[in-house]
């Protein structure tokens, strides 16, 4: 699933595409929007919020946007070749003014709110790891108001802080000593756990690949993460692997046993 840091520079990359330029290119392949037409509407700004996407238009209506599981905005120059990343029939969306043409493959949840209602698809959110409203010790206090819930789960919570996904939740928690089922009320440094997360998706916001060991090697960029069965980078103990949450959301978290002791 697309992190934070990802949605981020999705949102940065269209933004800078998008931004201060009126529309060309409308069209959008699901149902519900098939005879909208937004040509000649200029394009404000482009955010994200969390793992949700905001195109803000000049007309007051923003166009909401999530890539969830598999999605992904891809740019290309008009006049030049599209980038065939996926096949045609993903395409959900095409926007593009008379330099840049962004093609969306499998986005979800694509809606227009009117700007003043945004909060009703991302009021919810706690604050955002990435945005202009990051606030450390909120979150702080929205992971201590549920103190029995383990500390893997809870970093998912995107009512907690915004931002956090599977992967970062795994290295977080190896980098932090952490048993992902630990209760929140016997991790010992929450502030330190929130500055983690912090630090690991600023450091990769500016671009794709993700790293948090500091190398870009494949194999080499996380400490547990999908590593299962591997030895650990620091100890060489075996990782461990198990699911976390309740189905349909649990997910596969990855922990180092001697890195990461239950306590």
């Amino acid at each position: 699933m697309p992190e934070g840091d990802t949605v981020w520079l999705t949102a940065h990359r269209l933004h800078r595409a998008l931004a201060g330029r009126a529309l060309t290119v409308s069209d959008f392949r699901i149902p519900q929007l098939a005879t909208t037409d937004l040509r000649g509407v200029t394009v404000d700004e482009v955010l994200a919020r969390g793992k949700h996407l905001l195109i803000r238009l000049a007309n007051d209506f923003t166009l909401h946007a999530h890539l969830r599981m598999d999605g992904s905005w891809y740019l290309s120059r008009v006049g030049g070749p599209r980038p065939r990343r996926h096949r045609e029939h993903l395409i959900r969306i095409l926007l593009g003014n008379t330099e840049w043409l962004a093609t969306g493959y499998r986005i979800h949840d694509l809606r227009f709110v009117t700007r003043d209602a945004e909060d009703t698809l991302v009021g919810h959110l706690g604050p955002d790891l990435l945005g202009p409203d990051w606030d450390a010790a909120r979150a702080v206090a929205n992971l201590q108001a549920e103190p029995d819930r383990a500390i893997g789960e809870a970093l998912l919570d995107q009512r907690v802080f915004a931002g956090v996904g599977n992967m970062y939740k795994c290295e977080i928690l190896f980098l932090e000593h952490v048993h992902p089922w630990t209760p929140v009320r016997d991790v010992l440094d929450l502030r330190s756990v929130v500055d983690t997360s912090y630090r690991l998706l600023r450091a990769n916001r500016d671009h794709p690949e993700q790293s948090t060991t500091g190398f870009v090697e494949r194999g080499r960029e996380h400490w547990v993460y999908d590593r299962g069965g591997q030895p650990c980078l620091r100890c060489r103990t075996t990782i461990e692997r198990a699911d976390q949450g309740e189905p349909p959301r649990a997910r596969g978290t990855f922990w180092c046993p001697r890195c990461q002791p239950r306590r």
